[in-house]
């Protein structure tokens, strides 16, 4: 099972810091407007007069609305990696991974579903595009998916000092989807997230990973 490529949707990369907090803007705008009107009644335009800048910079960086949701979405998971790293170097701190009371795939597993969570519930723009997987609005689709289980193999492969192969890959790959399918489900059913479906979710892939990584 070979690593999906990284994508970008960036027409071009900024290089300046100047242009680059532009972007900066850019994406925050999008995110906001996101969640006040919509993936539909999205717009470029609106989008940089909401940015503060000439539609001329959003179209720098963006052909379209889809390609500025998509760049969100990758920055999602940029910082949800980040939020987990973050997240688990604090837990290290507690001890050795694998050690009692500290480190651990559960402890890991804990990480990523409770930054994830945390997202959804607070970061712009979050719920409606998450890591790619709802652009266009209520299309899903598997690769994004794909991408987020290479990034937290890669990742935890490290903090659980296991070698990132097929069968962990896979299993990630199956946690996520998971985790994606049972999230979404407790959304749907509770706007902040029906905490009796998450306790379901977690203690389901606290089964299924255990006999895996346990």
């Amino acid at each position: 099972m070979k690593p999906v490529p990284h994508a970008t949707s960036l027409r071009r990369a900024p290089v300046q810091r100047r242009s680059a907090e532009r972007l900066t803007r850019i994406l925050d705008a999008c995110a906001d407007l996101l969640d006040e009107v919509g993936y539909d009644a999205l717009s470029t335009r609106a989008v940089a007069q909401r940015a503060g800048v000439p539609i001329g910079s959003v179209y720098r960086f963006f052909g379209n609305k889809r390609q500025m949701a998509d760049a969100l979405a990758q920055r999602n998971l940029e910082r949800f990696t980040e939020r987990v790293t973050e997240r688990l170097r604090g837990a290290g701190d507690a001890g050795a991974p694998g050690a009692p009371g500290g480190g651990g795939w559960r402890t890991a597993m804990d990480a990523v579903l409770d930054e994830y969570l945390a997202m959804k519930r607070t970061a712009p723009g979050f719920s409606l595009v998450d890591f790619g997987n709802q652009i266009p609005v209520g299309v899903r689709q598997s690769e994004p998916n794909h991408r987020v289980a290479d990034r937290l193999t890669d990742l935890l492969s490290g903090y659980l000092a296991r070698e990132p192969d097929e069968d962990m890959r896979r299993a990630f790959l199956v946690a996520v989807e998971t985790a994606d399918t049972l999230v979404q489900l407790a959304f749907r059913m509770d706007p902040e997230g029906d905490e009796k479906i998450i306790d379901e979710a977690r203690r389901l892939l606290r089964a299924y990973l255990a006999g895996l990584l346990g």
